[in-house]
Formats: C-alpha cells, structure tokens, sequence
C-alpha cells in the first residue's frame, strides 16, 4: 500500500510517498520517493501577513504537479496540511480555495496543537525506553512544537510561533521567545533524565553533517560546536564550501539556536534525531484510518 502526504511549509512544500507493508498483523513504513520544492511562504506571511502572487502562482503550480504525480503512484489515500505560514497570511483561506479548484487537492489548514499532535501520530513512543522522559522538538520556519512525554504518555505539549524564518525576519516576539523558554524549564524542572528527540530538515542536516553512523543522538555540545562551525562561515560559504543548498544555509542557524536553547533551559544532554517529521505524522494518521475503515 502507498499513502501520499503534502506539508505545505513556511519554508518549503514536500510531498512524501510512503509504502506500508503489513506483517504478522504489524504495519512496517518505509519512506518511498519525497520532492521537495523552496517556496518560503514564510517570507511574505510572517512580514506583509499576506503571500504575494508570485508565490500564490508558484504553490498552486507545484500543486498541480503535486496531483498528477498523485495519480501515478495509485495511492490508497492522500492528505494535505498547511501550517504556520497559511495560518498567518490573510489571504491564506483564498488560496486553500485556489489549490483546490485548479489543483483539486483539499488542503487543511492546522493549528500548532494539531500540527504537534500530528508529529506525534508518528508513534515514535514504540521506538523510545518507556522508562524514559523525552522533549520532542519540531523546528518549522514559523513555529516550533514541543511535547513532553512521560511513560510512553504525553504530558504537556505546546506550540509557539518561534520558527527559522520567522528568527531571519525578526520576526519571534520577544515575549513569544521567553514564554518558550519559560515553558520548557517550567515544564521539564525534575524530571529526569530527561532526552531530547529533534525533527524537521534542519536538525536532520545536522545529524547527516556530524558523520554519526554509530549511534541516532547528539550531544549537546557537539550541537554546541556545530553551530559554532556553521556560524564562522557566510552564508555564501556555507553554499560553496559546505555544500548546503541554499534555502538551508540560512535558516539551519537560527535552527540549532532554537534547539540548544530548548536543551539549555530543559537541562538536556543529548538529542535523538530519528528524521520523521509532520509528513511522516501524515502518513501514520492515514494508514490508521484505512485500518478503521476496514474493520467497519
């Protein structure tokens, strides 16, 4: 079976196919093909609060790609989420309406609390000690989700509009920014020991840059140097010479600030980084629901 997600991002749109293979009555996901197009609607909904026509036009194409590339793969079923940017563009129901029509994809338009909720629908608690406490941490360009979990159960989660994009236009509030690290300690003060687990591209890009083979964690510090490293270079550099692509070499810095912001103040000494995000969330919510529709 083949199910297609579509994460319509603050700084890049993705579609992700994923085949699930059932076994012995357990479901097995394997990530299949994923495209993934720069569009920065961020850049115009975090400054003018409305996205250009430009864009509006270059996301409604992609769309339509989106939707004959669709029909290919035979999917058993598709869903399409909009997150931060869309939900603060004024003209963001108009475009969903857009998409819609010319494209005929349905796109949702989620809140943060969905949006963690989502992320979370990645059963990633199947693959984490029970024992354990961990804080996940999604870093999108508008806004980033944290969960606490506890004995494989979800304590406390909350979104707040502190995102990559957002930090390049200066656009984080400055009581939005300690109001997220207030949460953070507030919430993880005593509980221990407590592991961080990270999603999104840009913490990704920084498990993929540390040549870690052995293990799926970071350690604080190596974070700590790495965005030291990323930091001594321009952005051009980090182009050139690093081999970024350049919708990442700007925004992969306010990234790891905002993660080693949420391991300071949380008093984390590593981070697991099991490269899923809101797609894969997708794609776990709809193979559950064709199970239930299937048993009814």
């Amino acid at each position: 079976m083949i199910f297609a997600a579509i994460d319509i991002g603050s700084n890049a749109v993705r579609l992700l196919f994923s085949h699930v293979h059932e076994q012995k009555g357990k479901a097995i996901f394997k990530k299949g093909e994923l495209i993934r197009l720069p569009i920065r609607l961020g850049d115009d909904a975090f400054i003018k609060k409305e996205i250009s026509e430009d864009k509006v036009e270059k996301l409604v194409t992609a769309m339509k790609g989106f939707s004959e590339i669709i029909k290919v793969f035979d999917v058993v079923s598709m869903k399409a989420c909009a997150t931060s940017a869309m939900r603060d563009a004024s003209n963001g129901a108009a475009i969903i309406e857009r998409i819609h029509k010319e494209a005929g994809i349905k796109v949702e338009i989620i809140d943060g609390k969905t949006e963690a909720a989502t992320i979370f629908s990645n059963h990633i608690e199947d693959m984490l000690d029970p024992r354990q406490a961990y804080l996940y941490i999604d870093v999108g360009g508008g806004s980033t989700e944290l969960t606490l979990i506890s004995n494989g159960k979800v304590l406390a989660s909350k979104s707040f509009n502190v995102g990559t994009i957002r930090m390049l236009c200066n656009m984080v509030d400055k009581e939005e920014w300690e109001g997220f690290k207030s949460w953070v300690k507030k919430n993880t003060t005593g509980i221990k020991p407590l592991t961080a687990i990270g999603s999104g591209g840009n913490i990704n890009k920084l498990y993929k840059m540390s040549g870690k083979k052995e293990s799926k964690h970071l350690s604080y510090d190596k974070v700590k140097d790495m965005h030291d490293m990323l930091s001594a270079y321009t952005y051009d550099e980090r182009v050139t010479v690093l081999g970024l692509n350049p919708d990442r070499a700007d925004v992969i810095i306010p990234a790891t600030k905002i993660v080693l912001s949420t391991m300071k103040h949380g008093d984390i000494d590593k981070i697991l980084v099991p490269q899923i995000g809101l797609s894969d969330g997708i794609i776990h919510q709809l193979y559950d629901e064709h199970v239930a529709k299937r048993k009814n």
